[in-house]
């Protein structure tokens, strides 16, 4: 089967956890990458998703390695939608303070 990979960056603004993963991770862009296969027989290209990887620097004492964890993307969004949340609600009970 024909398989494609698809790359996109997420920042996530303050520290998170993801399910699957044993420490909280830090604040940071993070590379995710969607694997997906073309389904044959279709009149039409239609292609679906086999895994979510998210590469994570490695554990304490291991400066230049990186981990590939396989992730649930459900999560994985939940995770950055909640990151999301607490920057738009921080954002917004802030108020000018009067001259």
């Amino acid at each position: 089967m024909l398989t494609r990979t698809k790359r996109e960056t997420l920042t996530f603004r303050h520290p998170f956890s993801l399910k699957g993963v044993d420490r909280r991770l830090a604040a940071g862009e993070y590379e995710v990458a969607t694997d997906e296969e073309l389904i044959e027989g279709l009149s039409f290209p239609v292609y679906r998703r086999v895994a979510t990887m998210i590469l994570l620097p490695a554990g304490a004492g291991q400066l230049f390695s990186i981990e590939m964890v396989d992730v649930d993307p459900a999560d994985l969004a939940e995770a950055h939608e909640r990151d999301q949340a607490v920057q738009a609600t921080a954002t917004s009970t802030v108020k000018p303070r009067a001259p």
